[in-house]
């Protein structure tokens, strides 16, 4: 174990949690968990963590603190049973959760005499500590700066701003962004199968047209920050129209079409207000209540 590396305390050993303990013991880091099931921490202990008796013990032990377990009530009841602990800590808090959460659990570290830093993971487990691996961190900028090299280790990290929900912000954004894809995919797949179509010779053709439609996301971004939906290449009727014709295929096929309905309903709310002409991203004024 390296003597220059400074204290890190990971709470919560699931399976991101893990790996982010492994990465701060490959860097020689001292590195002392806690999960509420002593079992998970076995294997971790065997590679020179050391093993907490209590979330308190295990805050109190560390310089940097992760937070990296299942849900927000999970944070927020780990967390406030160790009060006393966290002064003078610095929180990196890894736990999905929206804004709010994030912008509670920070006023409770502020009240508790604790910086926060919130971040937002983009990779599965394995790729925690790899080229394919992301964060991004909102909150104090003075953790992030004191603390960024190390948290380098898990992966490239964005500092965002000040604002401590701002990182579940973009994440929330990005995770519906990915939900819908993968709707609208398993869709695709339902509707391929039903007229004889593997999944697996569909993808690659699925995949061609969505990467030379990506860039439209772009122009779409820009219409909906400047609120000019003006731009006639993907009008609202026409894909009123496109829709209408993929439902009646898919209600053919014996398809359900629960997950294009929802989009339909936005597209025929601005078609009746009379925006028929207008680009396909006013849609989204459906979503604001814009009308």
């Amino acid at each position: 174990m390296r003597t220059d590396r400074e204290p890190v305390t990971v709470i919560g050993l699931g399976n991101l949690g893990r790996v982010v303990a492994e990465a701060f013991l490959r860097d020689g880091h001292p590195t002392t968990v806690w999960n509420r099931s002593a079992a998970r921490a076995e294997a971790l202990a065997a590679r020179g963590a050391a093993v907490a008796g209590t979330a308190a013990e295990a805050i109190a032990a560390g310089e940097l603190v992760l937070v990296t377990v299942l849900d927000p009530p999970a944070a927020r009841e780990v967390l406030s049973g160790a009060a006393d602990a966290v002064r003078g800590r610095a929180l990196v808090n890894l736990t999905s959760g929206t804004p709010d959460d994030a912008r509670e659990v920070a006023a409770w570290a502020r009240e508790q005499g604790a910086a926060y830093l919130h971040g937002a993971v983009y990779a599965v487990p394995e790729t925690i500590g790899t080229e394919q691996s992301s964060l991004n961190y909102s909150g104090s900028e003075e953790v992030h700066q004191r603390w960024r090299h190390r948290l380098d280790l898990l992966g490239r990290g964005t500092f965002l701003g000040p604002e401590p929900g701002l990182a579940s912000g973009y994440d929330v954004a990005v995770l519906a962004g990915m939900y819908g894809a993968i709707g609208g995919f398993l869709h695709a797949a339902a509707m391929a199968r039903a007229a004889g179509i593997g999944a697996t010779e569909l993808t690659p053709k699925l995949v061609s047209w969505l990467t030379d439609l990506f860039p439209a996301l772009s122009t779409f971004a820009r219409e909906i920050d400047d609120r000019d939906y003006s731009g006639e290449e993907s009008s609202l009727a026409m894909n009123q129209s496109g829709l209408a014709t993929i439902i009646r295929a898919s209600r053919a096929q014996g398809v359900p079409v629960t997950t294009l309905l929802p989009l339909k309903e936005l597209v025929d709310r601005q078609v009746a207000a009379g925006h028929g002409a207008a680009s396909l991203a006013r849609a989204v004024e459906s979503l604001e209540g814009g009308g």
